[in-house]
């Protein structure tokens, strides 16, 4: 029986409908591991095909695994429905090309991950898709860059790696009354802001942070809060207010809320066309992995935060850091946009300026030995790496600067070991640092 809590913790246990498994009374989320299902008469086949009934096709679409993975996490973030995919890249991907196609355009928020970036400033450029990217120190920028071809507003709640707390409020009110959805990247900031209590219409993740946890499953996923009415401009989203060739004629803004009773056209959009074409299908196994991770998540996020708190404070004099990251420690606007939407859960990523520049930055990295040097964040082990030169490389000197990656920058990813150990280890990267 689904819970009625609202608390993260028992969500990410009980969120959704899965209690046992019907057959075997299994309390563990099995893995089904199948391609197909099969159909119980042409007729039920047939209302599969037409969502006149509900249920499994074929996995590239939907899976009972992931099904409870989705449904655990659209009730851990207040949202109707999601859609799990095989990887966070996948999931920024599809939220982009279930709004836009060729001659559309979005704004982009500057502060975002380098892969992002790419994807957005070099690869959806060559389908069409113009991603205009806006500061968001002012969030009226948004505003100045939008045109009646603009069809979404995109940003990370904690960009990675420059780690300035993104006004949602204040973006998603100046797009809702221009029909323009606000899809927010939580990766970075899981249970510690609720983009939908802000105004976000989509929120998406790349699991394969903080959510898995544990280094070993790769997987993404779209959550649609179910609170964007797609059909108030129709010229602004055609993909939801006209006839879908694709789908025998549906027009999804319409025919979604009289399927399902709630107007989640985006994620039905998403499965049945974008997940369907695309096969960007997230493989049940990393479904299993991730919902063992996803059950301990609000503990680890406990412990990461805290322990992030300790190595900031650590670190924020020292004579080799001529200047640190840290929502905490931000200033002006951007700390009160912290304080906002973060509270005192400050995340578990910190950025440093080492004063010997990159030669300072690479000597830093290379004398560490219980951080690990992987370009990855959210992993219960303490991560470091250099931006600049590696996941913001292909990135030019110019766009470096606007998502916050300067030479001599490191992002520190904050773990589960003891905060002594880390210090420890911290203070041979400083030594190191100190005599280039």
């Amino acid at each position: 029986m689904p819970t009625t809590s609202n608390h993260p913790e028992t969500l990410a246990l009980h969120g959704g409908s899965f209690r046992k498994d019907a057959s075997t009374n299994a309390v563990a989320v099995p893995i089904y591991q199948t391609t197909s299902y099969e159909f119980n008469s042409t007729e039920h086949a047939g209302n599969l095909f037409a969502l006149k009934e509900l249920g499994n096709i074929y996995t590239r679409i939907m899976n009972p695994t992931n099904a409870v993975l989705e449904e655990r996490l659209a009730a851990i973030e207040g949202g109707a429905a999601a859609l799990a995919v095989s990887s966070g890249q996948a999931a920024s991907a599809i939220s982009i090309q279930n709004v836009a196609q060729a001659g559309d355009n979005i704004v982009c928020s500057t502060d975002i991950y380098g892969g992002t970036w790419n994807l957005f400033n070099n690869t959806l450029r060559t389908q069409g898709i113009d991603v205009r990217f806006a500061d968001p120190s002012d969030p009226d920028n948004f505003r100045k860059l939008t045109d009646d071809k603009t069809r979404a507003y995109y940003a990370e709640t904690l960009p990675n790696p420059k780690l300035s707390v993104f006004p949602i409020e204040e973006v998603a009110k100046i797009g809702r009354p221009l029909g323009i959805p606000l899809i927010i990247d939580n990766t970075a900031a899981p249970l510690s802001c609720k983009p939908f209590d802000y105004g976000a219409a989509i929120v998406m993740h790349s699991m394969t942070k903080w959510i898995g946890g544990h280094g070993t499953s790769i997987g993404g996923i779209i959550i649609d809060g179910g609170n964007f009415d797609w059909t108030a401009l129709p010229e602004r989203q055609p993909f939801y207010n006209q006839p879908d060739a694709s789908y025998h004629g549906a027009v999804w803004g319409d025919i979604v809320p009289q399927i399902f009773g709630v107007q989640i056209a985006f994620a039905i959009r998403a499965r049945v066309v974008m997940l369907r074409d695309l096969g960007s299908a997230i493989a049940p196994q990393n479904s299993f992995n991730l919902i063992q991770g996803l059950e301990t998540l609000p503990l680890r996020v406990k412990q990461h935060n805290a322990n992030a708190e300790i190595i900031a404070n650590f670190l924020k004099d020292h004579k080799q850091i001529a200047k640190i990251n840290y929502p905490k420690f931000a200033e002006g606007k951007s700390k009160q946009n912290a304080k906002k939407y973060l509270g005192d859960n400050n995340g578990a990523m910190i950025g440093i300026e080492l004063k010997k520049g990159v030669e300072g930055g690479k000597a830093f990295i290379d004398a560490l030995k219980l951080h690990y040097h992987v370009a990855n964040i959210g992993d219960a082990r303490s991560l470091a790496i250099h931006p600049a030169s590696t996941t913001h490389s292909q990135l030019s000197e110019e766009e470096q600067l606007k998502a916050g990656v300067t030479p001599g920058y490191v992002r520190l990813c904050v773990g589960l070991e003891h905060t002594d150990d880390i210090i420890e280890d911290l203070k041979l990267g400083l030594e190191a640092a100190s005599k280039v």
